[in-house]
C-alpha cells in the first residue's frame, strides 16, 4: 500500500490506505503531516475507511506495516483467521498445511496457545478501538454526514462484537465511553454483548444509508441482516430463542425491494460480485488487484484452494503469480451433502468420468476430485481430498475483471447476500412451527433451490422438510462463505457424535468430540494480560 494511516490515541496520520471503500477514497494535500482530526475535520472519511480496510488487509503495506506485528501479517488478518476457525474446524475444509495451529483446528484439539485464536482475538478487539476512537472524533468535530459515518462505525464495531461472542463467548468491552488508551477493560459476558449489539442496531438503524445508497458502504439493509443473523443464533448465544424477531429483519431485506437473486450463483463470487454489478450482495469486504493487495480474503481462498495437478488457479481462477498453495479442500462428508453421487452416478461412487461433478443437478458444485476422496492423515498432501474451486479471479462469464491482478483478486468477501435472509427465514418459520410457517418456510427455500436447479426439479415439500434439511441446504449454498462453524454449533452438530466427519477428533472416521469446543478459549496471553478475566477462560479450558 502506498499510503497508510494509523491510530495513535487521538492523533491519525494523514497517509492513507487506497481504501477498501472506494467511495471513501481521499487524498490528503500534505502526505507527511501527523495531526489531530480536529484540526482538519475532511480526514473524517478516510479514518472510517481505516475501520472497513482492517477486517480485510493486515495494515498499510511496507511504508506503514502490519497493524499487529506478526511473522506473516497476511496470515493473521481477521477474515483469514476467521475463515480458518469458521472452516477447517469442520467437514467443509482442511488444511494441509504444516504452520503452528492448522492441525490442531482441523481436529477439533485446539488450546489457547492456537495463534489463530490469538490473532483473531487481537484483530477484532482493534477494530473495535479503531471504531471506538473515530467516534470519539467524529462526534466532536461534526461535519457534513457525520451522523451517518458515525453509524457506519458503530455497525462495524457491532459486527467484530458479534463475532467476537460468537467465536469466544465473553470479550473486552469497551465504547467510546470508555475513551482510547491504556487501560484493563471489563469482560463483557456473551448475554451483555448480546444485548449491546441489539441495541446498537436498532439505534442506528434510521441514521444509515437505505438499502443500496452506496455499496460497499453499511447500509439498512447490513444492519437488518446482522440482527437476523444476531437473532438466528440467540438460543446459543443467550439461552433464549428469538426466532420471529429473526423473521422480522429478513422480512425487511427482503420487503425493501432492492434486492434480487443473482441468475448465476457463481457471480457471488467472481470478480464482478460487488453491490453494483450483482444484484443480491448486501454487505462485503471489498477488494481488487489494484487497491487490495494482500494475500488475504479471497485472494488467500482462490490460491489456498488451488495445485498444480488438478485445480490450477491459472485454469480455473485467472492468477498467474505466486499460485497453487496446495492446501485446503473439503472432506467426502461434504461432497455427500452437496452431490448426492449415488443417484447421479450409479454405484461408482468416485466419478473418473466427470472429475468436476458437471453432471450434478445442483449447479452450485463447484468441487473436483483429486488423487483420492479420502485424506490419509490430517496432514497429507492437498492433492487428497475434494477440491473446491467456487470463488474465482475472472468474471463470472470467465472474462478478466477490469481491475485485474495477476497475484490478487479483485472478487468482493461476502459477508451478506439476499440468499441469506431466504434461508435464514426459512429456518426461523420452521422452527416456530406450525402448517402456515413450514408452508412459507419451503416457498424461501424453493426459490435458492430453482436458482441452484435452473428449474422445479429441485423443489422440496413440507413433508421432505426436517431440520437435517436445512442446515445441508445451508452447506450447499454458503460452502467457504466462513459460516459453517456458527451453523453446525446452532444445530448441535460441530462437537458431540451426532455428525462425524474424517478426521474430526483426529480420527480417520471421525470422532466425538466435548461440546466445550462450541466456544473458542480465550487465548492464554489475553487471559494472562486483563486481570478482569480473574484467571477463568472458558468452561473446558
Amino acid at each position: 500500500m502506498k499510503k497508510k494511516i494509523i491510530i495513535f490515541g487521538i492523533m491519525l496520520s494523514a497517509l492513507m490506505i487506497s481504501s477498501c471503500v472506494k467511495d471513501l477514497d481521499v487524498t490528503p494535500n500534505d502526505p507527511t503531516r501527523i495531526l489531530d482530526l480536529g484540526a482538519d475535520p475532511s480526514y473524517i472519511k478516510m479514518a472510517l475507511g481505516k475501520i472497513y480496510a482492517s477486517f480485510i488487509i493486515s495494515g498499510q503495506g511496507a511504508n506503514g506495516g502490519d497493524d499487529i506485528t506478526a511473522s506473516d501479517g497476511n496470515f493473521f488478518t481477521t477474515m483469514r483467521a476467521l475463515w480458518n476457525l469458521q472452516e477447517i474446524t469442520t467437514d467443509e475444509a482442511i488444511c494441509a498445511w504444516g504452520d503452528v495451529g492448522i492441525a490442531d483446528l482441523n481436529t477439533q484439539t485446539w488450546s489457547p496457545s492456537n495463534p489463530f485464536l490469538t490473532a483473531l482475538y487481537q484483530r477484532l478487539a482493534l477494530s473495535i478501538t479503531y471504531a471506538n476512537d473515530f467516534i470519539i472524533k467524529a462526534q466532536t468535530i461534526g461535519g457534513e454526514n457525520s451522523e451517518r459515518y458515525v453509524a457506519e462505525a458503530r455497525f462495524l464495531r457491532a459486527l467484530a462484537y458479534y463475532w467476537a461472542i460468537d467465536l469466544f463467548g465473553q470479550f473486552p468491552f469497551t465504547t467510546e465511553a470508555d475513551g482510547v488508551g491504556k487501560f484493563f477493560p471489563e469482560i463483557g459476558t456473551r448475554t451483555e454483548i448480546f444485548n449491546y449489539i441489539e441495541s446498537e442496531l436498532k439505534a442506528i438503524e434510521n441514521s444509515l444509508g437505505e438499502p443500496k445508497f452506496s455499496y460497499p458502504q453499511a447500509d439498512q439493509a447490513a444492519a437488518w441482516m446482522l440482527l437476523a443473523r444476531l437473532y438466528l443464533n440467540a438460543e446459543v448465544y443467550t439461552g433464549t430463542p428469538r426466532w420471529a424477531d429473526c423473521k422480522t429483519y429478513c422480512d425487511k431485506v427482503i420487503s425493501s425491494n432492492k434486492y434480487s437473486l443473482a441468475t448465476n450463483y457463481r457471480q457471488n463470487f467472481s470478480a464482478d460480485n460487488d453491490g453494483r454489478h450483482n444484484p443480491e450482495m448486501i454487505f462485503a469486504w471489498e477488494q481488487d488487484g489494484v487497491n487490495v493487495q494482500g494475500y488475504v480474503g479471497t485472494t488467500f481462498i482462490i490460491e489456498s484452494s488451488s495445485d498444480a495437478t488438478y485445480i490450477r488457479a491459472e485454469d480455473f481462477h485467472g492468477l498467474t503469480s505466486n499460485t497453487n498453495w496446495n492446501g485446503n479442500r473439503a472432506r467426502v462428508q461434504f461432497l455427500d451433502i452437496l452431490v448426492d453421487t449415488i443417484a447421479t452416478y450409479g454405484n461408482v461412487r468416485i466419478p473418473a468420468s466427470d472429475p468436476t461433478f458437471s453432471q450434478a443437478d445442483d449447479k452450485r458444485t463447484f468441487l473436483k476430485m483429486k488423487k483420492s476422496q479420502q485424506i490419509p492423515s490430517p496432514s497429507a498432501s492437498g492433492d487428497y481430498g475434494i477440491g473446491v474451486y467456487k470463488f474465482t479471479a475472472r468474471n463470472a462469464d470467465g472474462t478478466r475483471a477490469a481491475n485485474y491482478n495477476t497475484a490478487y483478486a479483485s472478487t468482493d468477501f461476502p459477508i451478506f447476500r439476499l440468499a441469506d435472509a431466504y434461508l435464514m427465514r426459512a429456518e426461523a418459520l420452521y422452527r416456530q412451527g406450525g402448517a402456515a410457517n413450514i408452508d412459507a418456510a419451503v416457498a424461501d427455500i424453493n426459490k435458492i433451490r430453482e436458482r441452484a436447479y435452473g428449474n422445479t426439479s429441485g423443489n422440496i415439500t413440507a413433508a421432505s422438510l426436517d431440520l437435517d434439511f436445512i442446515i445441508d441446504e445451508r452447506a450447499r449454498e454458503f460452502y467457504y462463505e466462513a459460516q459453517r462453524r456458527t451453523d453446525l454449533v446452532r444445530f448441535g452438530k460441530f462437537t458431540g457424535g451426532d455428525y462425524l466427519w474424517q478426521w474430526k477428533g483426529g480420527a480417520f472416521a471421525g470422532a466425538s468430540t466435548s461440546d466445550h469446543l462450541d466456544l473458542f478459549p480465550i487465548p492464554g496471553d489475553e487471559l494472562s494480560a486483563n486481570p478482569n478475566y480473574n484467571g477463568q477462560n472458558n468452561p473446558g479450558y
